[in-house]
């Protein structure tokens, strides 16, 4: 099992940056697949981003390729989403989420999930 804690999300204005940090419990870190999800308001949660265990194969989707990149320090059991060239269309509650299986795009079928953070994007 593993609990997982994502941080630094907030408020910035577009073509800004932020980084998302997700803290996980537990001394098997590296067995997890990772990924970052989000749910803007009223509509439903969609992929972001995912990258393996080793933090060999990432995955991104189309609307933040490019700008967006998922990865993981195994020694310090955190994953990160750093953003660039931020867009209001990127406001959204953004989740980090974990499995032992890899899910791909598989938005619904994480196993562990966090409490998720804010990110909201002024034009």
């Amino acid at each position: 099992q593993v609990q997982l804690v994502e941080s630094g999300g907030g408020l910035v204005q577009a073509g800004g940056s932020l980084r998302l940090s997700c803290a996980a419990s537990g001394r098997t870190f590296s067995s997890y697949h990772m990924a970052w999800l989000r749910q803007a308001p009223g509509k439903e949660r969609e992929f972001v981003a995912t990258i393996s265990g080793s933090g060999g194969v990432t995955l991104y989707a189309d609307s933040v390729k490019g700008r967006f990149t998922i990865s993981r320090d195994n020694a310090k059991n955190t994953a990160y989403l750093q953003m660039n060239s931020l867009k209001p269309e990127d406001t959204a509650v953004y989740y980090c989420a974990a499995n032992q299986v890899w899910l791909a795009r598989r938005t619904n079928e994480y196993r562990y999930w966090g409490q998720g953070t804010q990110v909201t994007v002024s034009s």
